[in-house]
């Protein structure tokens, strides 16, 4: 006698996607801010200077199935040799040799010899999107049909996305287009993690940020933060308690007295604003203390460069 019971269903195996997708792009055109909307987070620190990134940035977002792991670069430096941008530049050479995806990031409608270097950078044989961001401050959209056949002229890209990186509902489309790049292979990282980067390097960044945007285009780029102290305190009262001490290097007296201020005000402010930013990133009460030192040409001196945290 056979058993008529049918047999139970098998569960539907859902596969996993994941893998590595490379932001580039000439310096400030928006790299930073979309890798932060893409993630859903902000792992990556933006300003209106110039260069403001300067080292390889993973920020990891898990949706449905899939694991997008981004790479945000420093802009391609083609004006300066001195051992930071050097640096700068190797960091870029090394995001774009292996990788599953390249998003390269252009202003829609504007094509530069800025652009043109990285653009000369990517190898034909890894899939790349022609990322148009900023389409928002297009006036004429006629004029992006012209446009577009040209840079499909400059390099064999996969798909045109025009977009703005401050629409969400931009940013959803563009990673449903990326998902499709990516291999079927296990997740790397646990769903809820959102960048390799360890929390020292996310508060010298932090720092950092607040540093530009504060100083505006008064202070040299070279300028940097090196973080001498990141303990964690038992806090009753807090949960979690971090101590931070970190220092501001510049090159020279004159912006020493730039970024302390008239009474120390603007070194309060852009400790005040760097603590605040701090506690919503770390969960956690944060005491910050700044100091700023001169260290001249250090932005030249390879061996000083890697001793304050560049590859």
């Amino acid at each position: 006698m056979t058993d008529s019971t049918p047999a139970a269903p098998t569960p539907a195996v859902v596969s996993q996607r994941c893998g590595l997708i490379a932001i580039v792009g000439k310096p400030n055109v928006g790299k930073s801010t979309l890798m932060n909307a893409l993630v859903g987070q902000k792992i990556s620190i933006t300003s209106r200077k110039a260069q403001t990134t300067r080292h390889r940035i993973m920020g990891i977002r898990t949706r449905g199935g899939a694991q997008f792991v981004f790479v945000d670069t420093p802009g391609f430096q083609t004006r300066h040799g001195s051992a930071l941008n050097k640096s700068l530049n190797k960091a870029v050479l090394g995001a774009v040799s292996d990788v599953d995806l390249v998003l390269f990031v252009v202003e829609a409608g504007s094509f530069s010899l800025q652009d043109a270097a990285v653009l000369g950078l990517l190898k034909s044989d890894i899939p790349t999107l022609l990322v148009a961001n900023k389409l928002d401050t297009v006036h004429r959209r006629s004029e992006i049909a012209p446009w577009l056949k040209g840079m499909q002229e400059r390099h064999p890209f996969a798909e045109f996305v025009p977009m703005s990186a401050k629409k969400p509902a931009d940013i959803d489309r563009l990673l449903a287009i990326i998902e499709k790049y990516l291999p079927e292979q296990p997740w790397w990282y646990g769903e809820d993690e959102l960048t390799d980067r360890s929390e020292k390097f996310l508060a010298s960044e932090t720092v950092r940020e607040k540093l530009f945007r504060l100083t505006g285009d008064e202070l040299p780029y070279t300028s940097t933060v090196v973080i001498e102290q990141f303990q964690e305190e038992p806090s009753p009262k807090h949960g979690r308690f971090v101590r931070i001490a970190a220092t501001i290097i510049v090159e020279r007296d004159g912006h020493k007295a730039m970024v302390i201020g008239e009474g120390g005000e603007r070194l309060k402010r852009i400790g005040s604003e760097a603590r605040q930013e701090l506690e919503k990133l770390l969960g956690a009460k944060v005491f910050l203390q700044l100091w700023v030192k001169v260290r001249s040409g250090w932005a030249d001196d390879e061996a000083r460069v890697r001793s304050f945290g560049y590859e």
